[in-house]
């Protein structure tokens, strides 16, 4: 077992068995077709050797019977790399080249309609290329179909904003740059029509994306396990070219590493090299860098609040018990009846924080929100970290429940709520004189908010003691920015959670407009300015 996932065989003299010759007809027919951008005598197709290696190993294994064994091939590439030319160029190899079948289907799928044009018209301009080709040939652009008469096979191209694609029975498929796909139902209907044709192939080719609740983390990393050999899988041919996170970016040894294609020229090295110029004083385009030309596969905003590696510093475990007469700051976040509802303890140590969530989600369906967000609700249920309270909507009368606790255990200081969706808790709360505020969540309360929340993290002076649902949240956020530099919280997709972050900023903030000293036991009620 490795624990590399890198693909060293791609520049060793390893054999790569090829029992049929089905491995060299490959690599002949691609030689044998011309690209409109290729610096060869007579634009003859551009095929370097690492990528031949990649054609071989994709066709040459085969059973006793001559079927091909690699049924999935995942290739993660960087930009520049020119993972376009090769997934058209094998694209055609099974449309109208030696994979093809009699009535075949091959699939260019991507993300929505501009990125699935780009495949296709790689292909569309290799085909037109040359005249002998091009003459066998139908071309329906605007369709972005190319047909074969003779043998009635196709090449299409389809993406994630066309409708429902069912009744597809491909026998290739190409799915393009996987990390932007919005959601997967178009990755299940092309894996469930590809088992219906013997000798199918799903073609893998992407850039590294963000995050972890989604198909292509979910592709990738079984991918990793089976480069690692921790799963035997002789049907998936995993082919990842990336950068660990901690890895120095600005290391060219490390380009060199993860960019197989500098070795011939592409991408441009002195390309990457302003960029890396440009990235050093910019973050969001160093964030943009590592993933891009890299290959890091970074935490799941694509406008991070925070480094994740950064977050995790706070990972300590809390110890409760010392913070019994500790001033202690409460913040609420209700949700809308079916989603996550969150009360955060909040406790200033020297110059941060510490904080103590507590997770609501109504017990109804867990499993099913579960398959909604792609996250452990049933283990977290199970493990403590998130309270189901029964049926099909939140309890509130458990959220209160649990802020009444907090305050008989703790020096609560007070408990800031946002009106909307939780009048009923605010009366009851204040009516039995708990400290109880208003906290609407708009840009003049929250911005101070998450501008202090974020001093914290970034001093390593926030402690959440490793909550996973706490993390997911974090995870989770994107940030909107407005002229003056003020940032707020948003969700990166519908399903996305940020509650608990944003309930830990209500309680930060609280916590930080507060007097710098406050007694201990008994509870003071104080005075925070602006809420």
């Amino acid at each position: 077992m490795s624990a590399s996932t890198y693909p060293a065989w791609l520049f060793d003299d390893r054999e790569i068995l090829d029992p049929f010759g089905y491995g060299e007809r490959a690599v002949n027919f691609l030689r044998r077709l011309r690209h409109p951008k290729s610096r060869l005598p007579r634009r003859v197709f551009e095929l370097v050797p690492w990528q031949e290696r990649i054609v071989q190993r994709i066709y040459g294994p085969c059973d006793a019977n001559g079927r091909r064994l690699v049924r999935t091939a995942v290739i993660l590439l960087p930009r520049g790399n020119r993972k376009t030319a090769l997934g058209a160029g094998l694209g055609l190899l099974h449309a109208i080249g030696p994979e093809r079948v009699p009535g075949g289907l091959s699939l260019f799928a991507a993300s929505d309609r501009e990125q699935a044009r780009i495949a296709f018209e790689e292909a569309a301009g290799i085909c037109r290329a040359d005249e002998r080709i091009a003459s066998a040939l139908r071309f329906i652009d605007y369709r972005h179909r190319i047909e074969h008469p003779k043998s009635g096979s196709k090449l299409r191209a389809i993406s994630c904003d066309a409708g429902r694609q069912h009744g597809q029975t491909p026998t290739f498929a190409l799915a393009d740059e996987l990390h932007i796909w919005p959601r997967r139902d178009l990755w299940d209907v092309i894996r469930t029509g590809l088992v219906k044709v013997p000798g199918s192939l799903m073609l893998v080719l992407m850039t590294a994306g963000r995050g972890q609740e989604n198909v292509a983390h979910d592709i990738v990393d079984y991918a990793r396990r089976v480069a690692r050999g921790e799963i035997d899988d002789p049907g998936t041919l995993p082919v990842l070219f990336e950068t660990a996170a901690d890895a120095d970016w600005r290391d060219e040894s490390l380009w060199h590493r993860a960019n197989p294609g500098l070795a011939h020229g592409f991408p441009d090295i002195d390309g990457l090299r302003q960029l890396a110029r440009e990235a050093e004083g910019r973050p969001a385009d160093r964030e943009a860098f590592r993933q891009l030309h890299l290959n890091v596969w970074l935490d799941h905003s694509t406008d991070p609040f925070v480094e994740m590696s950064v977050y995790d510093e706070g990972a300590d475990p809390l110890d409760v018990d010392d913070l019994t007469c500790e001033p202690c700051w409460l913040g609420v976040d209700l949700s809308s009846n079916s989603d996550l509802t969150v009360v955060v303890a909040c406790w200033r140590r020297g110059d941060g924080y510490a904080v103590l969530p507590h997770f609501f989600c109504p017990a109804d369906n867990l499993r099913g929100r579960q398959d909604r967000d792609h996250v452990p609700y049933v283990r977290w249920a199970d493990e403590g970290f998130i309270e189901p309270t029964p049926g099909n909507v939140v309890d509130f009368r458990a959220v209160e429940d649990c802020v009444r606790d907090l305050c008989d255990r703790f020096a609560v200081q007070a408990i800031g709520v946002d009106p909307h969706l939780a009048r009923s808790l605010l009366n009851n709360l204040t009516e039995d004189g708990l400290p109880a505020v208003e906290l609407r969540q708009g840009w003049v309360t929250m911005a101070p908010a998450i501008k202090e929340l974020e001093r914290v993290i970034l001093g390593g002076q926030f402690q959440h003691g490793g909550h996973p649902v706490l993390r997911w949240n974090f995870d989770n956020i994107q940030v909107e920015t407005d002229r003056a530099g003020n940032k707020l919280f948003s969700k990166g997709k519908a399903r996305d959670r940020i509650d608990g972050a944003v309930a830990c900023a209500i309680a930060v903030s609280l916590a930080a407009a507060a007097p710098a000293e406050i007694g201990r036991c008994p509870v003071t009620l104080i005075d925070a300015p602006g809420w």
